[in-house]
């Protein structure tokens, strides 16, 4: 195998290519499946300025290449093509495929620096076509934007600057948002994810501006959410209501790396490549009962586009596999008390250049959506009596125990791949151990 063998293999329809196969109307989903949404598919001025004229998230996806044997890249969308969210029927057509295949709502992720907002047109777009028929929420990623992918301080292109003030600006800009009727809401609380609550300077006193703030608006007490990305995350402690799986993120970048098994097609490769299904174990192990927790799947993950010979790849993803973990993860969510908190958050809608994404490429078709629709199809099939009994008997999976002989390699692993970032992750892993 060579790259130009494997580029033409990735480009085909593989062997779980699908057509579409929508839920036949009105099947009502067991769970609440909710979507994380990247809006980065439309030129801003300021990407412009600091990527180059033109510059989208499809920049970064097209220049991908397969790395090892087996690598699937790049991942190139089919039905939708190349897609600008300029456009008002993009939108249209992704809220038509997600709700025909079990999918309440979106996610977005959005880009709030000190009353600046960044790539939101797409949500703006959805404010003004109400015809458009997706729930949807949003995700504050409230850390500096950078030239790294991952909001390390150096380099930085958009800064943030917390402060009390900011906190009530920013619950202003969102009001005409939570005054939409399809925003999602939990027992009519309108959801509402903080994405790093460590980097404000008092996040529980934020929190504690925001439930204020919307309910002297009248749009009722938030119900306010962080994503576990560090897997030991507990939102007590911001005076916040639940936590949600973010996967990879939380323990899945803790899986065996596997790169010297991979036969490479690269030269120079410094990546590293870990299993799916040791990802989906970790992340199935991983199941808090301190706290609400609304769990979290992804059908795949490789950061190859954004990190070019150097990427995190998880191989060995399929339909079924991540049909498996989304069933099995629904049932973990269908055993809360409140049907309103049955909810399950999938990363990601469109993360195309974490090779993470539902929507149909010309590999696998429409095979992940079609595998979503048929977990929705199997769960919402059951009697609600059988239900329960097949909910009740979801009992939490015991929790792995690394050795610490394992400990050299979680050291290495941590700094190679984190960089700047590896004393804060390291000291997270090292409390997983004991």
């Amino acid at each position: 195998m060579n790259i130009l063998e494997q580029l033409s293999t990735n480009h085909a329809p593989g062997p779980h290519h699908e057509a579409p196969a929508p839920l036949p109307p009105g099947t009502q989903a067991p769970a609440r499946l909710i979507a994380y949404y990247l809006p980065q598919f439309h030129p801003i001025a300021e990407n412009d300025a600091w990527w180059g004229t033109g510059f989208t998230e499809w920049t970064n996806v097209t220049k991908a290449l397969p790395r090892f044997a087996g690598h699937y890249q790049p991942h190139l969308p089919a039905e939708l093509g190349f897609y600008d969210l300029r456009l008002p029927q993009v939108l249209h057509r992704q809220a038509e495929l997600a709700r025909a295949h079990g999918i309440e709502g979106f996610c977005f992720h959005h880009y709030w620096f000190a009353g600046r907002t960044l790539l939101d047109g797409p949500i703006r777009l959805l404010l003004d076509h109400p015809e458009i028929d997706i729930g949807f929420c949003v995700n504050w990623a409230n850390e500096n934007w950078t030239r790294r992918w991952d909001g390390n301080d150096s380099e930085i292109l958009m800064a943030q600057k917390h402060s009390a003030e900011d906190d009530i600006a920013f619950a202003i800009s969102l009001e005409p948002l939570f005054r939409d009727p399809r925003y999602i809401r939990i027992d009519g609380r309108p959801l509402l994810m903080l994405y790093r609550p460590r980097l404000l300077p008092d996040p529980a006193a934020t929190v504690r501006r925001w439930r204020a703030h919307f309910q002297a608006a009248g749009l009722g007490n938030p119900y306010i959410v962080m994503p576990r990305i560090s897997g030991t995350d507990d939102p007590r402690e911001y005076g916040m209501d639940a936590a949600a799986g973010f996967p990879p993120h939380g323990n899945g970048f803790n899986a065996t790396p596997v790169q010297d098994t991979q036969e490479m097609l690269s030269p120079g490769y410094q990546g590293t490549v870990v299993r799916y299904d040791e990802m989906v174990e970790l992340a199935l192990a991983d199941d808090p009962d301190r706290f609400t927790y609304f769990p979290g799947v992804c059908p795949a993950w490789d950061n190859e586009a954004r990190k070019p010979n150097r990427g995190f790849s998880i191989i060995g993803s399929s339909p079924a596999a991540y049909g498996a973990w989304l069933d099995a993860t629904c049932r973990r969510a269908m055993r809360a008390p409140n049907p309103q908190e049955h909810i399950v958050f999938i990363n990601a809608w469109n993360e195309w250049a974490e090779g993470a994404h539902l929507e149909p490429d010309r590999h696998h078709g429409y095979a992940y959506l079609n595998e979503t629709a048929r977990v929705v199809a199997r769960l919402g099939g059951l009697a609600p009596e059988a239900l329960r009994q097949a909910v009740a008997a979801e009992a939490p999976p015991p929790r792995p125990r690394r050795r610490v002989a394992d400990l050299p390699g979680l050291v290495a692993k941590n700094l190679a791949y984190h960089g700047a970032n590896a004393a804060e992750r390291l000291a997270k892993a090292l409390r997983r151990l004991v």
